[in-house]
């Protein structure tokens, strides 16, 4: 016996609370603490009772979340509130009972689900026990939904398990295939969910095709009329069909579920609002001039040509005329172009009696069919550049040139970063039919170029010809290829990412500037660097094992995790601040620098003209702002000593600056026969701090900056000072650090503020003239 199980129209009050993320409860006011005390809040107070309310767990939203979807895509029987339980001994009506989370049953599938979760992604040692006792279940749960839920047909029965925030490994997918449950993770559900709030009760059938691909559909088979021909090599169907037919036997694979390595998924996901303007059209009696174009299997499918005559031409060229037979099952009938004109007729009522044009082609491979979606597309609507990178995938996977396999392999396991829950890309590449956000923010196009140009599988060509392979190929195929490439891009990234979590985890939000585009693509350009050291060391790189090739790269990627860690807020807005290909550059350089720090003997070809010439310009932008900033500070000084001591020299001079100063000032005055001019042209920048400390009252407001008092007003004085004869002696050797010239640019943004003025624009640092090679 099943309990726990009723008809969806009874369960409208369920599903009202199974939609909400809190839940309810009425108390006397006398347990109203008690409640609180377990996590509860006060909603509302009544004359004699206290509607209390509180979020609920992240178990429970999962279930409801769940349930829900079963819900919405209109399954007949559901599980009620908490769930079903299954009599395990149908003798012993007394016995044991097994728990089912949510259960649901419509006329061709029965469904069993286990909901597990965790507050934070973590792997979860008992899945395997889990797994087996939901397995347990298979038999007595078939027999007993047959026996006491009757149907038409013989219901197909699945037991699945929802997980969320859980890391599973390749072996717990492994026993999960061999138990036969199918297990879903976070953005299957998340797909789902999306794709009910477009189709409606529809995606029942893409949940159906997904649970079980290649069962048979009760009481679908059906013979058409229709013409057999030829098109680009390939056999193809013309008929004519109802909506209503075809919805139940279609499949359509989008992007936004996919996994990287499911070639079969090339279509962007619907638009609501397009749905709904060729439903409209629909109902005012419009026409559809062009066909559905789809792929049928070709097991599925038979045709019997019937006697005809024959045209002036070949018999291909004016196609056979016949009888088509369908034995569909579920995901037998890809949509390849077209879905928004079907799942427009989703719940419209003209879906049974209307026809639609279909052109079906037999047995494409998907590889075909992403190229036909495209060739179509692209003369309707351009094709997004993110789009086709995602689409090496299913284009070049079977290619036979290594070139364009490479990119295939690329978009995949760029894929699969962004998927898995313990890279430090997860969630985080923004794909075709994603929306970009802070966290979010680092495009496929910028990752895959920086991956292509790095020569980690293709070293060396030529007219077409790999002459020498890279450390991330593999003799054994592009599945092997595409593990090694994840599992090091994975290690690598996740050196930078656990020593810098406050800043990397922030992408592109305030403080951020690392998870982002050129970020990423700096971090992939110095593993390029790393491994051409490795191999200048002599080190056999491709011979190496995956696990062992990360452990080679491993110190290198923590030496350039510390640096970065290290990094104050002033140096993570200027590695921020650098952008573009010389923005790259400069970032990548700096990296490979702090890697030498320490290896010493790390030596990318360029670092040391880069450095060199990076000292250089630091140096010279030191000098430009020191010499706005001395013109800055001697007219404010002089200005404010001629407006309070008067105008002529025999005033300011003498009553204002210090004895002192007055006899150095004169004497390099005599010293030069006056040729600059007056006395005011022979001060040096330290002599305008003994001015403003002779005369506190009256310049703290002007010149006081950085503490109080005297002393501590003029100190950036001193350090400009310091700074000035750094960069007015270039042979020393000696360079002012990127934080010294943000000190500077500070004290000179202090001053402009002072006077009112505009700061001179610049880069904030310097920067090569070329991309790293």
């Amino acid at each position: 016996m099943l309990s726990g199980l009723d008809a969806v129209s009874n369960l409208r009050s369920v599903a009202r609370f199974k939609l909400r993320d809190y839940e309810t409860s009425t108390v006397h006011p006398a347990l109203v603490e008690e409640a609180l005390a377990r996590g509860w809040t006060v909603d509302k107070r009544n004359k004699r009772t206290v509607r209390l309310r509180r979020t609920k767990s992240h178990s429970q939203i999962l279930e409801d979340r769940v349930w829900s979807l079963l819900y919405r895509v209109g399954f007949s029987y559901l599980s009620e509130a908490t769930g079903a339980t299954l009599l395990v001994n149908a003798k012993d009506p007394e016995g044991a009972r097994s728990q089912i989370d949510v259960v649901g049953l419509d006329d061709e599938i029965a469904l069993a689900i286990e909901c597990k979760s965790s507050e934070r992604p973590a792997r979860r040692p008992s899945f395997s026990e889990e797994l087996g006792k939901h397995s347990l279940i298979r038999e007595r749960f078939a027999q007993t939904v047959n026996t006491q839920f009757r149907g038409q047909f013989k219901r197909q029965v699945v037991l699945a398990m929802f997980v969320s925030n859980i890391i599973l490994s390749e072996n717990d997918k492994a026993r999960a295939a061999e138990a036969n449950v199918l297990v879903f993770e976070d953005r299957d559900l998340d797909y789902y969910e999306s794709l009910v709030a477009h189709l409606g009760p529809a995606a029942k059938y893409q949940l159906y095709a997904d649970m079980l691909p290649g069962k048979p559909v009760p009481g679908l088979a059906i013979r058409i009329p229709a013409v057999r021909t030829k098109m680009g090599g390939s056999t193809c169907y013309t008929f004519s069909i109802s909506p209503e037919y075809l919805l139940k036997i279609s499949y359509v694979s989008h992007r936004s579920k996919g996994k990287a390595s499911d070639v079969n998924t090339y279509q962007r996901m619907l638009s609501r609002s397009r749905m709904k303007s060729i439903r409209e059209y629909i109902t005012d009696d419009g026409i559809f001039p062009t066909n559905i174009v789809l792929n049928l299997e070709a097991k599925r499918i038979t045709f019997d040509r019937i006697q005809q005559k024959k045209g002036d031409g070949p018999e291909q060229d004016s196609g056979l005329l016949g009888w088509l037979d369908i034995k569909p099952a579920y995901k037998s009938a890809w949509i390849i172009d077209g879905q928004h004109r079907l799942f427009a007729y989703s719940g419209h009522p003209r879906a049974a009696k209307s026809r639609v044009a279909v052109l079906a082609f037999e047995g494409l491979l998907p590889s075909k069919q992403a190229e036909l979606f495209i060739d179509i597309n692209a003369k309707q609507k351009s094709v997004k550049r993110s789009l086709l990178q995602e689409l090496y995938a299913e284009l070049h996977w079977d290619a036979d040139e290594p070139q364009f396999r490479v990119r295939a392999i690329i978009s995949k396991a760029i894929q699969e970063l962004d998927a898995d829950p313990e890279s430090p890309l997860n969630g985080r590449v923004q794909m075709s039919d994603s929306e970009k956000d802070a966290i979010r923010c680092i495009s496929l196009t910028s990752v895959f170029g920086a991956v292509e140009k790095t020569g980690f599988h293709i070293v060396k060509e030529r007219k077409g010809q790999v002459l020498e392979f890279g450390p991330l190929w593999s003799v054994d195929g592009n599945d092997a290829i595409l593990r090694r490439t994840v599992l090091v891009l994975k290690g690598w990234l996740n050196c930078i990412r656990e020593a810098t979590p406050g800043w990397w985890d922030k992408g592109s939000g305030e403080g951020g500037g690392l998870a982002m585009n050129d970020g990423v693509a700096a971090c992939i350009n110095v593993l390029r660097s790393v491994f051409q050291h490795l191999d200048k060391s002599g080190e056999n790189l491709i011979r190496l094992d995956d696990e062992d090739l990360v452990d080679s790269v491993r110190p290198y990627g923590r030496a350039l995790g510390e640096n970065l860690a290290s990094y104050s807020e002033e140096q993570r807005k200027q590695f921020r601040d650098l952008r573009g290909i010389q923005g790259q550059t400069a970032r990548t350089r700096r990296c490979q620098a702090a890697i030498r720090l320490k290896f010493p003997d790390f030596s990318p070809e360029g670092l040391d003209e880069f450095l060199d010439l990076e000292k250089a310009q630091t140096n010279r932008m030191a000098k430009d702002v020191i010499d706005r900033i001395e013109t800055m500070v001697q007219e404010l000084v002089l200005d404010e000593l001629r407006r309070e001591f008067g105008a002529d020299e025999s005033q300011w001079w003498i009553l204002g600056v210090p004895k002192s100063v007055r006899l150095k000032v004169t004497e390099r005055f005599e010293e030069d026969d006056g040729k600059r001019g007056g006395k005011e042209y022979y001060f040096d920048l330290i002599d305008y701090r003994h001015i403003a400390q002779s005369n506190w009252k009256l310049f703290e407001p002007l010149i006081g900056h950085g503490g109080q008092g005297r002393e501590k007003g003029t100190a950036w004085l001193n350090r400009v000072n310091d700074k000035r004869r750094i960069v007015a002696h270039s042979s020393s050797g000696v360079s002012l650090t990127l934080e010294q010239l943000a000190d500077l640019r500070q004290i000179e943004g202090m001053l402009q503020g002072k006077t009112g003025g505009m700061v001179d624009e610049e880069e904030a640092v310097p920067e090569d003239s070329e991309p790293v090679a």
